[in-house]
Order: C-alpha cells, then sequence, then structure tokens
C-alpha cells in the first residue's frame, strides 16, 4: 500500500519543500553529531555515548517513523519518543550538523503530532507555560516563594510537577522589572525626552523580568547611557519560547500572533528590539518566520531582532570603551546564541575593548536547557553534561574573576551546582559588576 499522507504540519518546513520526511533525509550519517570535543551538538550523546540520543539516530528513527519500518505506528512510536525524550532543543545541530538537521524542531513537530486530540502530562503545562506561573506568582511573590520553596510544600509541589527534588525552584523578584517601570519614571525614559534619542524596545522577557529584573535595568542604564530611548512593553508579553519543548504549537502561533498584533506600531515603525535571553531573540530569528510564513510583519520583525552587544557594537561601537579596565571575564555562551547568532563574539569584542581580559569558556550546553534540567528523570544528565566542561572552568576560575552568561539557564546551572553566581553582559557593562567604575 502507498504510505500515508504526512498530517497538517505546524512548521512549514520550508528548505525541505514543505516536507517533514524530506527534512528527516537530510541526515546521510556523517555522524558529526558524535563528536565529543569540540562544539556543542550533541549533549545528550556526549552524556550517554548512545546512538539513539545522537542527532543521527534520532534522524534516521524519525524517517523510518514517516517513510520506514514505524509507519504503522507513526506519531505514536514508543522508539522515537523515548529517543526525542533526551533532546535537550539546544539547536547545536541546526548550525554545526554538515547538513543542518534541526533536531529541536523535528522533537517540536514529533510531539504536537504524538499528543494531537489528547491530553499530555502534567509537568508539560507546568513547564510548557512557565511564563503564566511567573505571571500568576509575581502578584504574591513572597507566598508563592514561600509555597515552591518552603520544605514542605516545595518538595510535594515538585513530586507532583514533575521536578527533580535535587533542584532548587527559581524564585521571583519582589518587583517585577515591569512593574518597577509602570511605578516610577526611569532615567532612561527621562534621558529619551530631553534629548530626542533614537528610540529601542527592551524585550521583557519571562526570566528576566519576573526573576532578574536587575538585569533589564542594568541594559536600560546601557541603552540609555549609550544615547538610546529605551521603551518597554506594559503588561505580560512571551514569546512561547517553553512551548516548543512540549510540542504545543498551535499555543506558540497564537502567542507570536499577539506579539505581531500588539507591537504592531513599533514593528512597522522599524524599532530595534533589543533582546537579553537568546533563547527569546531565536523565536523571532527562527520559530517564527516557520510558524507564520509569508507573513510581511513577521519578517520585518525578524529583521529587527538584536541581542544587546551586536546592537551596541554595530550602534554605539566606542560606548565600552575603558569601562572595565582591569576586571577579569569568564564567559559562557549559551547553545542559542551560538546556533542562531554566530556566537558571544561581540560581547568578548567589546568587553575587551572595555579594558577587560576575557576567557572563553571551551564548553559546550550548560546542561540546564531550559526546563530540561529540572525535570526529574533528566536532572542527572544535565549534571553529566555540565560536567563535561562548564562546571570545572567555573569551579577553576579565580575568586576575583566576573562569570558571565546571557542565558536565564546557564545562570541557573551554574548557581545550582557550583559555588559561584554568573551574570548578564549587561549587568557588567553597566558596573553593577563591582568591578570599579
Amino acid at each position: 500500500p502507498p504510505p500515508p499522507a504526512e498530517p497538517k504540519k505546524h512548521f512549514a518546513f520550508a528548505a525541505d519543500e514543505g516536507s517533514f520526511e524530506r527534512a528527516t533525509e537530510r541526515c546521510v550519517g556523517v555522524g558529526a553529531c558524535r563528536n565529543t570535543q569540540g562544539g556543542v551538538m550533541c549533549p545528550s550523546y556526549r552524556a550517554t555515548g548512545d546512538e539513539q540520543h545522537s542527532t543521527r539516530g534520532r534522524a534516521h528513527l524519525l524517517w523510518e517513523m514517516l517513510a520506514g519500518s514505524l509507519r504503522n505506528e507513526g506519531f505514536q512510536s514508543h522508539a522515537v519518543h523515548e529517543a526525542l525524550d533526551l533532546c535537550l532543543s539546544c539547536k547545536a545541530c541546526k548550525s554545526e550538523c554538515p547538513v543542518q538537521v534541526d533536531m529541536a524542531r523535528y522533537k517540536s513537530e514529533f510531539l504536537a503530532q504524538h499528543y494531537k486530540g489528547r491530553l499530555h502530562p502534567l509537568q508539560h503545562y507546568v513547564f510548557g507555560f512557565a511564563d503564566r506561573m511567573a505571571r500568576y506568582g509575581s502578584h504574591i511573590p513572597g507566598l508563592s516563594n514561600a509555597l515552591l520553596t518552603g520544605p514542605l510544600t516545595g518538595s510535594l509541589i515538585k513530586r507532583i510537577a514533575g521536578v527533580a527534588q535535587d533542584r532548587q525552584l527559581p524564585r521571583l523578584a519582589a518587583k517585577s522589572y515591569q512593574s518597577s517601570k509602570l511605578s516610577q519614571m526611569g532615567p532612561a525614559a527621562t534621558h529619551a525626552e530631553q534629548t530626542h534619542a533614537r528610540p529601542v524596545l527592551l524585550w521583557p522577557d519571562t526570566w528576566n523580568n519576573y526573576y532578574h529584573p536587575h538585569t533589564l535595568a542594568a541594559a536600560e542604564s546601557v541603552l540609555a547611557q549609550a544615547g538610546f530611548g529605551v521603551q518597554t512593553p506594559e503588561g505580560h508579553i512571551c514569546c512561547g519560547r517553553p512551548l516548543y519543548d512540549f510540542g504545543f504549537l498551535s499555543e506558540a502561533r497564537s502567542y507570536l500572533v499577539r506579539v505581531l498584533d500588539r507591537m504592531a506600531p513599533q514593528i512597522d515603525a522599524g524599532m530595534p528590539f533589543i533582546f537579553l535571553e537568546p533563547s527569546c531573540a531565536s523565536v523571532f530569528k527562527d520559530e517564527l518566520l516557520e510558524l507564520i510564513p509569508g507573513d510581511t510583519r513577521a519578517q520585518r520583525l525578524s529583521e529587527n531582532v538584536w541581542l544587546l552587544a551586536d546592537w551596541l557594537a554595530a550602534q554605539a561601537p566606542d560606548f565600552a570603551s575603558g569601562r572595565l579596565e582591569g576586571a577579569r571575564v569568564l564567559i559562557h555562551g549559551h547553545c542559542h546564541h551560538k546556533a542562531v547568532f554566530g556566537g558571544p563574539a561581540t560581547e568578548i569584542s567589546l568587553l575587551r575593548q572595555a579594558g577587560a581580559a576575557v576567557e572563553l569558556i571551551q564548553a559546550g550546553c550548560c546542561g540546564m536547557a531550559g526546563p530540561f534540567g529540572f525535570e526529574a528523570g533528566k536532572s542527572e544528565v544535565s549534571k553529566i553534561i555540565a560536567s563535561q566542561g562548564l562546571l570545572p572552568a567555573v569551579e577553576s576560575a579565580a575568586s576575583t574573576a566576573l562569570i558571565v552568561a546571557d542565558g536565564f539557564s546557564c545562570r541557573e546551572q551554574i548557581a545550582q551546582l557550583s559555588s559561584r553566581r554568573a551574570m548578564h553582559f549587561a549587568e557588567v557593562l553597566s558596573h553593577n559588576c563591582g568591578c570599579g567604575g
């Protein structure tokens, strides 16, 4: 009998003529994903040494599901689900694989089809809709933190939500960045009014807005000092990054449509969107164009997405000069930063221009990868990945060295598995690091 037709897909698979099957055929067995040194690909294979957890192994199983021996099982295939379960969605294969197998996208599409018409496990909703959890919790942060981290309630909540017992859930800040902006007029806004500075939009991602608002405040200060007028959306807004990890692709598309509608004036005006969290920025460079293909506004937004360092290097190249004389910096690059934006080379250049001695940590993925490192059953793999490069470098660094990691997940991993605290590039450049100035 002829093979069954592919179900209606969520992603366009534009580079593969709209075919998920053709996408899986990209893999020709080179096996670059089985490297154990250099690059990022493939973290779970490096941790387990098992072929099924390599990009190649997963691609071959997906092909078998779509066109080979697993066709009868289709998207309910246990073998495929098991192989994809330890994929960290780091996106490294998208750039490091010679034929650009994009396993993070394939995993999302598989899970969306796997759970089509039925409920997901509870932990998928908890982790996938983490932005809503943060938003609701931020109304009563003290009580929320007490419940999530208390000796009795914390353990119970972890068990119900599928969180590893040895992980600490992040603590909500007393006040979100957006709330602070509403309660008082910031210096950047005043500066913009006085000088008619070029406006930029600072994106209040869920992680920095609700958990690390000082990072967004630092970025606002840096941008204002560099001569830009900083605007920030009012009210909760989210790219939906965690939704992709669990196949909530219809919901992810709805999140993006809401962003396009709400931000229409800024997008149409060509305003630069400045991001601190690489994983959120990558949504608008990658998933947006695949979930809403051919949309003019989506294309325009994607073209105006910037990470903070890239924007400063392009528009205020001399801003950093001499600001960090004598500082020593150890920097860890986020996986999506490397896969979608070429890595932290611009940050390194600016920090050196500022007078700091900078060293790039020679490590792949941190192992946290959003919800991955928090999930029961995956925490140990997460720790193995972290121990293969990141943790030894962090622990052996001089006590006076500043550890820089832009990813919220990376900073959480470092905080939970080492004795050090990592900072965002924006914090260091704003002199919030306590290193002088």
